[in-house]
């Protein structure tokens, strides 16, 4: 949920502060980059978030018979929160990143534009008449 719920805010507000000229003005490439970027600040929000329960999870499933009480004995609560946390964070970040990338580079591949920023005046006017 947190990739789905993150990226496209992530993209728009690159393009809003990070990038100083206007998207439609940005080469494929650049937008591409955002995309990947974008993906890649949503993955690792999305492993701060599950990381806690997947670690947890981990714990229960090596123990057989744990309790979540024993998991948070043993690993102690900051240990469920960042015990492996930085690796977790580079190979979500970056399957994530990618992920977006390959969305967006397929998109482009088809004729449609890049994830951010507005609309093309024809999908607008589309969308409208629906």
């Amino acid at each position: 949920m947190m990739k789905f719920a993150s990226f496209e805010t992530i993209v728009e507000v690159l393009y809003k502060y990070a990038i100083p000229t206007p998207k439609n003005e940005c080469s494929k490439p650049l937008q591409l980059g955002v995309s990947f970027a974008g993906g890649y600040v949503a993955g690792v929000l999305c492993a701060i978030v599950s990381h806690p329960a997947d670690n947890l999870v981990s714990f229960l499933n090596n123990a057989k018979g744990a309790t979540v009480g024993d998991a948070v004995k043993k690993l102690g609560l900051w240990g469920l929160f960042t015990r492996g946390l930085p690796l977790r964070i580079v190979m979500i970040g970056t399957l994530t990143g990618a992920q977006w990338g390959i969305y967006d580079a397929f998109k482009v591949s088809v004729g449609l534009p890049t994830t951010g920023g507005v609309a093309p005046a024809a999908v607008a006017t589309e969308l409208a008449k629906m």
